[in-house]
């Protein structure tokens, strides 16, 4: 399968919602310390190999993007100065970005657009905040205060336009209703900082958690003192996690150990896949919502791998 060179070091990845062979790429020099970030669209060639569609160029480094789900040439990047900037690749250039956002104190970490009610995205900040926004007012919608530390990742229900959830650095994921300021549910899901959630696609009871504590785990937010699963295997701390579109009990995620690692929750041997194709951290991944399998991954090596779920991601076509 293809692999794509990034000048920068890579943050997060997307596969588009609309087309099985684009996707979306973030990265940031300098390990996402200081310097420019970078913003790429690519597509997959039918005879084997990525090429560029567009990139988009930021004065600071890209934590996290995501696609539009009402327009496929549309899509939002997380920046590091604070903002939120959208791109539209059908666009010139000169006519980019088409908005920019600037309401966080501190870096934008994550970024998740909704993909029930299509025309509203979420941001979590290191000031600790969420904000609501859409694409037609200047200003954010709402404010989400209650993490007294960063908040990593946002997610949103797969089935419930008004309901998504959060992960925090102060060791909680909290359920939230946008119709309320307040959360509706706190879970104290580790005694690390959690740095990603996703809600499974086809139960949207459960919800899993990624930690510090190099741990993955599975909660029913009917009943969430104790978690369904948890899911160990990392070596490091667990970056970012995902729910396949396609398997209602398989999930994938990365790690500070350079790993990419399949699970099914359900059964007492979890772990299904591990790929160790990275060198560096592996800190972006996701499953293709239009190709059963369909894997990609990116991480600070500034390498991006597009792969089919039980074949060798290093083995090129």
């Amino acid at each position: 399968m293809p692999v794509f060179k990034t000048p920068f070091n890579g943050y997060a990845v997307r596969f588009s919602p609309f087309y099985e062979n684009r996707l979306l790429v973030a990265t940031a020099q300098n390990f996402g310390i200081l310097g420019n970030g970078r913003l790429h669209i690519i597509d997959l060639n039918p005879a084997g190999g990525i090429s560029e569609l567009c990139s988009f160029d930021t004065a600071d480094g890209i934590y996290d993007c995501a696609w539009s789900e009402s327009h496929d040439s549309v899509a939002v990047a997380a920046v590091a100065d604070g903002s939120l900037k959208l791109w539209d690749a059908a666009l010139p250039p000169s006519s980019n970005p088409i908005r920019s956002f600037h309401e966080h104190a501190r870096e934008v970490h994550a970024v998740d657009w909704n993909p029930v009610r299509r025309d509203s995205f979420l941001s979590a900040s290191w000031d600790d905040s969420l904000k609501l926004w859409t694409l037609d007012r200047p200003a954010s919608i709402r404010t989400f205060r209650e993490h007294s530390y960063c908040v990593y990742s946002a997610a949103w229900s797969p089935r419930h336009a008004d309901v998504f959830a959060s992960a925090s650095g102060d060791c909680t994921a909290r359920v939230w209703d946008v119709r309320d300021p307040g959360s509706s549910l706190v879970i104290p899901a580790h005694d690390h900082e959690i740095l990603s959630c996703d809600w499974n696609k086809y139960d949207d009871c459960f919800l899993a958690t990624a930690s510090v504590d190099k741990t993955v785990r599975v909660w029913d937010v009917r009943a969430s003192r104790a978690p369904v699963a948890t899911l160990a295997g990392h070596g490091y701390a667990v970056r970012r996690i995902r729910f396949s579109p396609h398997r209602e009990s398989l999930l994938l995620s990365c790690s500070y150990d350079m790993t990419v690692c399949v699970w099914d929750y359900r059964t007492e041997d979890a772990l299904l896949a591990r790929y160790d194709h990275h060198t560096e951290f592996a800190v972006g991944v996701d499953m293709s919502v239009l190709v059963e399998g369909l894997l990609a991954s990116t991480g600070w090596d500034e390498l991006v791998y597009v792969w089919q779920h039980g074949t060798d991601p290093r083995a090129i076509s």
